[in-house]
């Protein structure tokens, strides 16, 4: 079952050429938690948002797609993208049946192609961060002026419309440079590549204490709803239900908690869709919702 879903994920985000490594050094071989009895039945597809490299992601991601298996019955195949932008067009496609996505893109693709959250992180809300070196001189958002800011995608929620929105709430000029992912953001920061970058508290947390520990966080947004796990339409409703009561059970037993903790999740709550009016009430217009043919 893992070999499967590793070679399903790393097609899903043109990554083919890893799949030599990854089966080599058994990094997700070890992490996977088998189902005793494979599930039968239609192939619905879980699109994770690419905050994180690829690597990571894989190491993650797949175990928990596992143990869903294992607890709903459903057949799930785990799918990302190889980059923000990338996993938005998906979006806008309805290539997903299922998908983690951001506050601002649900609230974009619940209009259309018509995505329904039904449930999300537990005892969290989302905010972004400006992070910069800890030996840097930097104390505050207006010594980044006319600076370089890296940031992982013009879309990010957390990451870059927040954080773009409280340079310009305070007429602090810099210029944005756009790479892959958050990951990525903090790779170029801790090296010195550039001065500050946008994330998010939950990715920043995550990262390898050998990276985390030479930067420090500058700023911190107001807090938000966190990403949502939404199901497209043309989903039954009992589907969905499945799996959402296998998320909501995870935290209550050693497997589930242990596959929460790689992804940074204390558990997964039900949600609604009002829950993200917050965020419509900021009036973004950064993407267009698809139109219907």
């Amino acid at each position: 079952m893992a070999n499967t879903l590793l070679e399903q994920f790393l097609r899903a985000a043109g990554l083919q050429h890893l799949r030599r490594l990854f089966l080599t050094t058994g990094l997700l071989l070890t992490a996977a938690v088998g189902a005793a009895e494979s599930p039968t039945g239609p192939v619905y597809s879980f699109g994770v948002v690419p905050q994180q490299s690829a690597t990571e992601l894989a190491r993650t991601w797949v175990p928990l797609i596992n143990l869903l298996q294992a607890k709903s019955g459903l057949q799930l195949r785990f799918a990302t993208a190889p980059d923000i932008p990338s996993f938005e067009r998906r979006l806008a496609a309805g290539d997903y049946d299922f998908a983690y996505m951001n506050p601002y893109h649900y609230t974009v693709f619940h209009r259309q192609p018509g995505y329904q959250v039904f449930a999300r992180e537990k005892d969290r809300l989302l905010k972004g961060i400006v992070v910069v070196r800890k030996d840097s001189p930097y104390q505050a958002l207006a010594d980044l002026r006319d600076q370089t800011v890296v940031f992982p995608a013009p879309a990010s929620f957390g990451a870059t419309v927040l954080v773009r929105a409280s340079f310009a709430g305070q007429h602090i000029a810099i210029t944005p440079k756009f790479v892959s992912s958050h990951d990525s953001v903090y790779f170029n920061v801790a090296r010195g590549f550039y001065p500050a970058g946008g994330g998010v508290i939950r990715t920043f947390e995550n990262l390898e204490p050998a990276t985390r520990d030479q930067m420090r966080i500058l700023w911190t947004s107001q807090g938000y709803t966190p990403h949502a796990i939404a199901a497209h339409p043309r989903l039954a409703a009992g589907t969905v239900k499945r799996l959402q009561e296998a998320m909501l059970a995870l935290d209550n037993d050693p497997d589930g908690r242990a596959v929460l903790e790689g992804i940074g999740f204390k558990g997964i709550v039900t949600a609604g869709d009002a829950d993200y009016d917050a965020v419509r009430n900021l009036h973004l217009e950064l993407l267009e919702p698809p139109t219907e043919n």
